[in-house]
C-alpha cells in the first residue's frame, strides 16, 4: 500500500514558487527547494520530478495564484478604463513592497530562460498570452461602454498594455522611485485618453 504524503502539494509549491520568484532557476538549488519546502528529497523528486519539473509546475502554479489575482484586478470595477488603471497602480503598489519578490516570476522566467529552455519559453508566452486576453477583454468592456475612442486597436492596444506591463516590471527590479514607476504608468495610460 503506498504511502499518504504528509505534505500539501499546493503549500509546498507555493514555496518552490517564492524561492524560483526570489532566486531564479540557475541560483536556487535542491537544497534550496528542500529546506524551503520543508520536505525531504526524496519526497520532492518523488512527487514533482526534477528541478526543471518543478520549476514549470512553480510557473504554472504562479499563474494561477499570483497572474489570476491581477487579472481579477481587470474585472474589479464598472469602468473597464479603471479597472486597468488600477491594474497598474497595483503593480507599482507591489514593486514598492514585495522585497525579494519584487518583479514577475513571469518576467524573470522570460529573462533568464526564455532563450535557452523551450519548454519555458511556451509556458511563459501561455502566461503572456493569458494577460493579453485579459487586458483583450477589459479593452472590449471599456469599448462597448463608451469609454475609448473608437480609432483604438484593441489588439494592438492589449499587446502594447502587456509589452508596457512586463516594462515596467524590468525596471521595477532596479528602481524603487515611486514618481518614476507612476510615471512610467502615466504614459502608458495616456493611450486609453
Amino acid at each position: 500500500m503506498a504511502r499518504s504524503k504528509a505534505f500539501n502539494e499546493e503549500d509546498v509549491l507555493d514555496k518552490a514558487v517564492a524561492v524560483f520568484w526570489a532566486k531564479g532557476y540557475e541560483a536556487t538549488s535542491m537544497q534550496d527547494l528542500v529546506e524551503a519546502m520543508g520536505i525531504q528529497r526524496g519526497s520532492l523528486y518523488a512527487t514533482f520530478g526534477s528541478k526543471q519539473q518543478l520549476f514549470l509546475q512553480s510557473l504554472e502554479r504562479y499563474g494561477k495564484v499570483v497572474v489570476k489575482q491581477f487579472l481579477d484586478i481587470l474585472e474589479s470595477k464598472s469602468s473597464a478604463v479603471e479597472s486597468i488603471e488600477l491594474f497598474f497602480a497595483q503593480l507599482v503598489e507591489h514593486l514598492l513592497t514585495a522585497g525579494p519578490l519584487r518583479s514577475c516570476l513571469v518576467t524573470n522566467s522570460a529573462i533568464e530562460r526564455g532563450l535557452r529552455d523551450e519548454a519555458t519559453k511556451q509556458q511563459v508566452l501561455r502566461l503572456l498570452n493569458g494577460l493579453e486576453k485579459g487586458f483583450y477583454k477589459t479593452l472590449q468592456r471599456a469599448n462597448e461602454n463608451g469609454e475609448l475612442s473608437q480609432e483604438l486597436d484593441l489588439k494592438k492596444t492589449a499587446s502594447f498594455l502587456t509589452s508596457n506591463m512586463q516594462g515596467l516590471l524590468v525596471i521595477g527590479k532596479v528602481c524603487s522611485e515611486r514618481s518614476v514607476l507612476e510615471g512610467i504608468n502615466q504614459v502608458t495610460l495616456s493611450i486609453l485618453k
